[in-house]
């Protein structure tokens, strides 16, 4: 799910997760915020980053300081949607992130006497990690969307070895019987019965939404020695865990960005847990630690999130993130001291930083601080009456002025953006993941005594509506005095680019119309008065440079088939800095000098990947027709030379969802899959998604959220149909929204598949919008307090949709089976709580395995449940390796893929 924030041109606030583990695989669940104040094409810039594997993240996920939380899913950063790069996301996570979002958890066992709290939460950027999905958006529009980072923020997939007995070999099942498990006994409660409209619902592992309670914990500490002992039978964990390792290890830069006469970005050596903020006086000049994550704790779970430069470089802030927690503390300090200050401010989330162009101090948001004593980010209580504050640096967080809230509508969530000339406070509306906002403003210049007037005070500052409903979103792109221009999907669900004075507020013109094909991503001023902009065509990405008033293209920038990352630069700016990625290109950062006649980008910094040969693999981008005819796009990444004889295992991966879309982004870990399993890689474009805009969002969500498991399944079907797979090594993966996908789809076409892995996935469609920022994303789902909700809600809900196969006449066949699955989630995710997975797992296990004595279920349903981790970003970096060596081990075991040298 996701969350959106405001993104200021300082700070990409996709989840640093997102950024790392985007390229790894892995989406957090949106931030609902963030995402619904920002643009599609941002959102699904850091879900692709993210759903690299999170390694996410991340975003979605990202170690950067810009990392935003999770914006691969409600991945939309505004103007500066694209400016979180690889190396950012992997220090947060931001944003963030998307199947994208960030995996990599390891399942150590968890003793009886250890605390388990409520379990399971980015900058636009290379995500390495991308579980980052439904979350809502926020002025600065970063989309906290957790879904495993590929790049990002991201997922991680492991795989294991495993054979069936002749009479067994059927869809769905192992290659080979696997030793009977002995599933713990879980206790049912068949008294708790919930009435939804007239017709009753069971819900007999209530008591595991509990996270506090022993009886959780025990259930918790049971699966994974459960699922230790399934592992261990993996033989080419050791192996692959060697290989991603090896693969992982390279460096990892963000973009520079330059305030003042100073240069900032974020670095990672290779396997640094979190990627570690740098200065440097010139872009020659000997750079210079600014912040290093890494020493905020022994075991690299404390991470950076979103982040903020003062408009001329005096200040550093940034959100402060404990085992991946939405919650952080905001800390700053001044550039030259490299020091944080004394003053904290706590209970954050779902917040940019913005500054005052005087640097007294800066905007964020909170909310008010939960019960006492519960481990922030185990708590399940939903999140409510999100507020605007601004704190003055050197006081207290208790003097900090109040400047906004709206206690009539406490699902509501706010976030802020300085305009470039200082003048103005924009403040974005956002009710939940959908890309629109509400955006009001305040002239900073016109308030008599300035912010310290309202010290003291219960004075609201006197905000102006601009836009007040919800039709559609705006995200601002720059303003001369009055006159502002935003990019916008008002009557155009590909995005444009509109202006507006605000002295005649009614009238809104067009600067660039609305693509007849293309979506507009992202928007970003420089050089004064030129805008960078960057589109979506057919899920790959294209940078135009155009005049900011007129909207007249100047030049089009040559730029390969791939994603762009992020686009760092300021108005001021005449040099601008981009980052690119592809599935075969881990990551190249250009230069540009847009003072030139023809501005042409020459590479800054190119990443070389030690014993990785792109030669050696391929990439294509196929159009699969679904139920309805419907064209979905699919990339299938493979070895050079493949022989389609239906004999390699397949991972195809999903997200549909939040807008988000998922673009081209270097995996590492899946790229070890490909080359030593002989694997084949897919992601699939599917409706839900921000591919093609409002449209193809809207065909995926609410009522017709059925087309999204539709165009997956017609994905899997055309794999196996062209004789890349069989479903017996067909393995399916998503994260957040994305789990929610794959467990859909596993249970309407269990034959259809061999294994599946579903990260911190959405799976109680009934109670979601209980529990912290579910509420945010009922603008996808819907809610089953409304009749015409529950009755689509109930057909595809994970956990009310669980049957037998062999049984009645759903296929005849007395054999079949549910395909292997692994359940992931963390203790920390306060974005889809791990109530979704464990109480998911509980009902599998019963029904599959223990409810029946004869039953065939052999293929093994377990749990993945990591500990000081969360939706996905800020995963440190070993963290992503083993949840992803896990993940992928247990696929190749189930798959009977051998390993190849």
């Amino acid at each position: 799910m996701s969350t959106e924030g405001r993104v200021t041109r300082t700070e990409s606030m996709i989840a640093d997760a997102v950024i790392s583990v985007c390229m790894t695989g892995s989406f957090l669940l949106g931030n609902p915020s963030v995402a619904a104040f920002l643009p599609s094409p941002v959102r699904r810039e850091v879900v692709a980053h993210l759903d690299g594997g999170i390694q996410g993240r991340s975003r979605p996920d990202s170690p950067t300081s810009w990392s935003v939380i999770m914006t691969p899913q409600f991945g939309r950063l505004g103007r500066h949607s694209t400016n979180a790069t690889t190396s950012e996301l992997s220090s947060l996570n931001p944003t963030l992130l998307p199947r994208a979002a960030a995996a990599g958890v390891a399942a150590s066992p968890i003793g009886r006497s250890q605390q388990l709290p409520s379990l399971l939460l980015g900058s636009a950027g290379n995500l390495r990690n991308f579980w980052s999905e439904p979350r809502p958006h926020i002025t600065f529009n970063f989309c906290l969307h957790l879904a495993l980072s590929g790049t990002l923020r991201g997922e991680s997939r492991r795989s294991c070895h495993s054979n069936i007995h002749p009479k067994n070999k059927i869809m769905g099942s192992l290659a080979e019987t696997p030793e009977s498990l002995q599933y713990p006994h879980t206790r049912r409660d068949e008294s708790v019965v919930d009435i939804y409209h007239g017709t009753p619902v069971t819900d007999p592992y209530r008591w595991l939404e509990d996270p506090e309670s022993e009886e959780t914990k025990e259930f918790v500490e049971k699966q994974v020695k459960l699922t230790a002992s399934v592992l261990e039978k993996c033989k080419t964990k050791e192996k692959l865990k060697e290989r991603i390792t090896a693969l992982y290890d390279y460096p990892k830069f963000d973009c520079p960005s330059k305030r003042g006469d100073k240069y900032f970005y974020s670095h990672n050596t290779g396997l640094q847990p979190q990627s570690v903020m740098y200065v440097q006086d010139s872009l020659d000049a000997e750079a210079e630690v600014l912040l290093d994550p890494n020493a905020l704790s022994e075991d690299g779970t404390v991470s950076l999130s979103v982040s903020a430069l003062s408009e001329d470089g005096t200040y550093f802030a940034c959100g402060i993130s404990a085992s991946g927690s939405d919650w952080v503390n905001i800390k700053y300090m001044r550039v030259a001291d490299k020091t944080f200050a004394s003053d904290t401010l706590s209970w954050v989330k779902f917040s940019s930083i913005a500054w005052t162009h005087d640097n007294k101090g800066f905007f964020y948001s909170r909310y008010p601080a939960p019960k006492e004593g519960v481990d922030a980010g185990t708590e399940t209580e939903i999140n409510l009456y999100h507020q605007l504050y601004y704190h003055f640096v050197g006081t207290d967080q208790s003097e900090d002025v109040l400047c906004w809230r709206d206690n009539e509508n406490a699902k509501w969530l706010f976030g802020a953006e300085v305009t470039d000339d200082g003048k103005y406070l924009l403040l974005t509306v956002g009710e939940g993941c959908d890309p629109v906002n509400r955006l009001y403003y305040c002239d900073l210049s016109s308030l008599e005594a300035g912010l310290e007037g309202f010290r003291g005070t219960e004075n609201l500052l006197p905000f102006v509506k601009l836009v007040d409903n919800f039709e559609a979103q705006y995200v601002y792109v720059a303003n001369d005095g009055g006159s502002f221009t935003f990019v916008t999907n008002k009557d155009a669900p590909r995005y444009k680019v509109t202006r507006v004075n605000l002295e005649n507020p009614t009238l809104w013109t067009d600067v660039i119309p609305e693509s007849q094909s293309d979506v507009l991503a992202t928007a970003t001023c420089v050089n004064e008065q030129q805008v960078i902009v960057c589109y979506l065509s057919d899920v790959k990405h294209v940078l135009q440079l155009r005049d900011l008033q007129t909207g007249n293209l100047l030049y089009q920038l040559p730029l390969d088939i791939g994603s762009v990352t992020k686009v760092s630069g300021t108005r001021q700016d005449k040099e601008i800095f981009f980052g690119f990625t592809s599935f075969l290109n881990p990551g190249t950062i250009y230069r540009c000098n847009l003072a030139a006649s023809e501005p042409v980008p020459e590479v800054f910094r190119e990443t070389v990947v030690k014993d990785f040969d792109r030669d050696a693999f391929e990439t294509k981008q196929v159009f699969v027709p679904s139920k309805d005819g419907t064209k979905v796009p699919m990339f299938i990444v493979f070895k050079k030379g493949l022989v389609l004889n239906g004999e390699q295992p397949t991972l195809l991966y999903g997200y549909g969802g939040f807008n988000i879309s998922l673009t081209p982004y270097f995996s590492a870990s899946r790229l070890a899959l490909v080359r030593h399993h002989g694997a084949v890689f897919a992601m699939a474009n599917i409706r839900g998604g921000g591919e093609y805009g409002e449209e193809w969002h809207k065909a995926g969500s609410l009522a017709k959220k059925q087309n999204c498991f539709d165009d997956f399944i017609a994905c899997a079907e055309y794999l196996i149909s062209e004789r890349y797979t069989q479903s017996k090594k067909l393995c399916i993966e998503g994260g957040s929204n994305g789990g929610l996908l794959v467990a859909a789809c596993v249970n309407q076409k269990p034959e259809l598949f061999g294994c599946v892995l579903a990260h911190v996935g959405v799976m109680d469609m009934l109670r979601f919008h209980k529990f912290t920022i579910g509420h945010a994303w009922t603008s996808d789902y819907g809610c089953s307090d409304n009749a015409e909700d529950f009755n689509w809600l109930i057909k595809y809900s994970p956990l009310h949709n669980v049957k037998r196969p062999w049984e009645g006449a759903q296929n005849g066949r007395t054999e079949a089976q549910y395909p292997a699955i692994m359940l992931l989630t963390a203790d920390h995710d306060d974005r889809v709580v791990p109530l979704h997975s464990l109480k998911l797992l509980a009902t599998l296990q019963y029904e599959l395995c223990q409810k029946d004595a004869h039953s065939p279920q052999t293929n093994y349903i377990i749990g993945r449940i990591d500990t000081k981790a969360g939706h996905g970003a800020g995963r440190p970096t070993q963290k992503v390796i083993e949840q992803t060596c896990d993940a992928f081990s247990f696929f190749a075991m189930v798959a009977d893929a051998p390993w190849i040298d």
